[in-house]
C-alpha cells in the first residue's frame, strides 16, 4: 500500500511539473565567463558588420517612405549581386548608419581605447559626410562652442530623443563581446555627442544586444540582457518591454503587436518635425521595431530583416541593426549565402566618406575587442579567447523635453528677404523650423546669416545659419523651460543679402501642460 501511494505521489509530481512549465524551453542564464576560438570571435565581428550594411541597404528604399503604416506582404523588396556596390556610387548617404560608426572606429585608433568625448566630437563634426537630425543639430553646436554632453542635451539639440545613436553604436557592442558594462561605458563618451534620454538609451540598448549575442544564440535572452541597463522609468524601457509582453501575447503575429504599440507608444514629443504628422524618428519607436524584428524573424535573416523594415519609419536603420545583431549572433558563415555576393563585391572598397574597407573594419574590431577583453580580465591564449562576462549594471535615469508638452503647430512656408521674423505665441517653448536659400541656384558658398533674436523685446543671441547644408544649422531657433505665458519673438537678419533668402517652414509650441482633447458637440450642449 506505501509503494503505491509513494509511486501515485511520484506521477502527479511528474505531471505537475510538466504542467507548470517542465516541457517549457530551458531559460538563458548569464555564465561568469565565456569561450570562443579566435576564428568564432573574427566571424561574428565580420558577421555583425556584414549584416547591417546588407540590412540598411536592404530597406534603403523604403525610408520613411511609410509612416505610421506597415508596408504590405505585396510590396517586394529588391536584391541582386551588384546592388551595394551600385548604393555605394549612387547613394552614399544611406549609409550614416555606418560611416558616423567607422569615424568612432577611426579615433580610437588613433586616439586609443580611451579617447574622450571631444576626440569623437571634433572628428564627426569636421567631416564632410551628409547628417540630419540629433546629428546634424550636435554638429553645428561644436562648430559654434557647444561641446558634449551639452551638445545632446535636449536643451541644446531638438532632436535628442531621436534615432541618431541608436544607429551608431553598433561598433560599441562588436568591440565589446559579452562586456555590456564596457559597451555602456564607450556609448557614454560618444551618445551623448548627440542624443540624451531616449536617444541614449536606444544606443546603449543596442551595444548591449550585440555584446550579448557573442555569447548567447537565445534571442530572448539578448533582447532581456540589452534591456537591463535602462531605468525602468524610462520611456524607452517602458516601449521595449511592451514589445516582449505582445509578442508573448502574439507569438505569431507581428502586425498585431505592431498595432498594438502604434496605438500606446508613438505619441511623438520631441523631434519637431513629427510631433503633428506621421514622421516619427524617434528612437524607443524604432528600436520596438527592430525588436519585432529579432523577434519574430526567428533567427530567419530575411524574416528578420523583412519584418524590421515592414513597420516602416527608419525602415533602413532598422533592419541594419536587427541583422547586425544577429550576424554577430549566428556569424558570417552562417548568413545565407544569397546575400554574400553583393558585400563580397564592396569589402575591399572604401566605405561611403571613409578611408576604410569593410575587411579592415572587421580587424580593427576584432584589435580593439581582444584588448578589452584582456583589459577586462579576460585571457587570449593559442586559439581561444575566454571573456570575463559582465553583469549589467542600471544607468542613470534621464528624460529629455520634461514639462514640455507640444500644443501646436502653424505651417507658414515663407521667405525672408528684408523683413523680420515676428511670432507671437502661448506656451513655454517654441521651434522654428526652416533654412537658408539660394535666390540664384549657388551651388556651393560659404555665406553665414546671421539673425539676431528677441524674446518680448530682449536679445537673447545672435544665431549663426550657414548656406552650406554640411554646416547648416537643423533648425531655425528653438527656445524651451520659458514662462508659460504670452511671449512675442522677433529674429531679425542682420547682414542681408541679395544672393539668398531665409525661408520659415513652420513653427511648433509647447506648453506646460497637453491639450485637452476637444469634442465639439460636447462643447455646443454645455451652452
Amino acid at each position: 500500500m506505501k509503494k503505491s501511494i509513494n509511486l501515485i505521489f511520484l506521477l502527479t509530481a511528474i505531471l505537475i511539473f510538466a504542467s507548470c512549465g517542465g516541457n517549457k524551453k530551458k531559460e538563458s542564464v548569464l555564465t561568469e565567463k565565456a569561450t570562443l576560438s579566435v576564428n568564432t570571435l573574427k566571424d561574428k565581428i565580420k558577421g555583425g558588420w556584414a549584416g547591417q550594411t546588407i540590412g540598411c541597404t536592404f530597406g534603403g528604399p523604403t525610408e520613411f517612405k511609410f509612416k505610421g503604416t506597415m508596408i504590405q506582404d505585396y510590396q517586394q523588396m529588391v536584391w541582386y549581386d551588384d546592388y551595394i556596390k551600385e548604393i555605394f556610387e549612387s547613394d552614399p548617404g544611406l549609409y550614416d548608419d555606418v560611416y558616423m560608426d567607422l569615424t568612432f572606429i577611426e579615433v580610437l585608433e588613433r586616439v586609443g581605447l580611451d579617447a574622450p568625448a571631444d576626440s569623437f566630437a571634433i572628428s564627426f563634426a569636421h567631416d564632410d559626410y551628409k547628417l540630419w537630425h540629433a546629428n546634424q543639430a550636435a554638429r553645428y553646436n561644436i562648430l559654434n562652442g557647444i561641446m558634449p554632453p551639452a551638445s545632446g542635451n535636449w536643451m541644446n539639440n531638438p532632436h535628442a530623443d531621436d534615432i541618431d545613436f541608436q544607429i551608431e553604436a553598433d561598433f560599441a557592442g562588436m568591440m565589446a563581446p559579452g562586456m555590456i558594462n564596457t559597451a555602456s561605458e564607450i556609448c557614454d563618451r560618444t551618445g551623448h555627442i548627440m542624443n540624451y534620454g531616449d536617444g541614449w538609451y536606444g544606443g546603449v540598448f543596442m551595444a548591449a544586444m550585440y555584446s550579448t549575442a557573442f555569447i548567447s544564440d537565445d534571442l530572448d535572452f539578448i533582447i532581456e540582457q540589452g534591456l537591463k541597463p535602462i531605468p525602468e522609468k524610462s520611456r524607452f524601457y517602458q516601449a521595449i518591454s511592451d514589445i516582449i509582453k505582445w509578442h508573448k501575447q502574439y507569438p505569431t503575429d507581428w502586425k498585431q503587436c505592431w498595432f498594438e504599440f502604434e496605438k500606446k507608444h508613438t505619441s511623438e514629443k520631441g523631434c519637431p518635425e513629427g510631433v503633428f504628422n506621421a514622421f516619427n524618428i524617434d528612437a524607443s519607436v524604432n528600436a520596438a521595431y527592430v525588436v519585432m524584428g529579432l523577434l519574430y524573424g526567428q533567427k530567419d535573416f530575411y524574416k528578420t530583416m523583412d519584418i524590421s523594415t515592414r513597420c516602416g519609419q527608419d525602415s533602413d536603420c532598422n533592419p541594419a541593426t536587427a541583422a547586425g545583431i544577429l550576424g554577430v549572433m549566428i556569424g558570417y558563415d552562417k548568413i545565407p549565402a544569397y546575400w554574400k555576393p553583393a558585400i563580397e563585391k564592396v569589402q575591399d572598397l572604401k566605405f561611403p566618406y571613409s578611408d576604410l574597407t569593410l575587411n579592415q573594419i572587421y580587424d580593427l574590431s576584432y584589435k580593439h575587442a581582444t584588448t578589452l577583453i584582456a583589459r577586462n580580465g579576460g585571457e587570449i591564449k593559442d586559439n581561444s579567447i575566454t571573456i570575463k562576462v559582465q553583469k549589467p549594471e542600471i544607468l542613470r535615469f534621464e528624460q529629455s523635453f520634461e514639462g514640455m508638452y507640444p500644443t501646436k503647430e502653424l505651417l507658414v512656408r515663407k521667405d525672408f528677404l528684408d523683413e523680420s521674423i515676428k511670432l507671437d505665441f502661448t506656451g513655454n517653448g517654441i521651434v522654428v523650423l526652416g533654412n537658408v536659400k539660394s535666390q540664384c541656384g549657388v551651388a556651393k558658398s560659404d555665406f553665414v546669416a546671421l539673425l539676431d533674436v528677441y524674446i518680448d523685446g530682449v536679445k537673447t543671441e545672435q544665431v549663426r545659419m550657414p548656406y552650406d547644408y554640411i554646416l547648416r544649422k537643423y533648425d531655425i531657433y528653438h527656445k524651451y523651460m520659458l514662462k508659460n505665458s504670452d511671449h512675442k519673438i522677433e529674429i531679425k537678419w542682420v547682414n542681408q543679402n541679395p544672393d539668398f533668402r531665409i525661408t520659415m517652414k513652420s513653427y511648433v509650441v509647447y506648453s506646460d501642460s497637453p491639450n485637452k482633447k476637444f469634442n465639439p458637440g460636447q462643447a455646443e450642449a454645455s451652452k
